[in-house]
């Protein structure tokens, strides 16, 4: 794909991101690996650890990578080497639901419909309306 209609995806309309992500969740469920939970929330396990998941009242540390559909990073922790503390219960619905799926130690992959993210607000310049968001994610420690 093109420079330009990366980033044309990524920052174009409303109507535009929503067509763009809808047809990306679409071929994407059909990858190998790729589960789809029934909140359409997309997931694939690249390592699973062993031992508790936290639930939705817990705080966690995780190494996180964030990007929009174009690639665009919006978060590494990786590349700082410095996981993020959060509370479950504040992060976006798709995030909530995943980090509970998941047990210590383990590093998953999700993408997330807008619906379970900023949905059509977005998040000013930083997220477009209806973006789906991908992350990868290692559970670091349950605090």
């Amino acid at each position: 794909m093109a420079k330009r209609e990366k980033k044309e995806r990524s920052r174009g309309s409303a109507g535009q991101n929503r067509k763009s992500g809808e047809q990306f969740l679409d071929e994407n469920r059909k990858k190998e690996g790729v589960s789809v939970a029934d909140s359409g929330l997309q997931y694939s396990i690249v390592e699973e650890g062993s031992g508790d998941r936290p639930d939705e009242w817990s705080t966690v540390k995780i190494h996180q990578r964030c990007l929009l559909l174009d690639g665009k990073i919006l978060e590494d922790t990786y590349r700082i080497n410095e996981p993020d503390e959060v509370r479950i219960e504040e992060l976006i619905d798709g995030l909530q639901e995943g980090l509970q799926m998941m047990t210590l130690g383990s590093r998953y992959k999700f993408w997330v419909p807008a619906e379970l993210a900023w949905g059509r607000k977005g998040t000013g310049n930083k997220i477009p309306p209806y973006a789906v968001l991908a992350f990868d994610i290692r559970l670091v420690e349950i605090v």
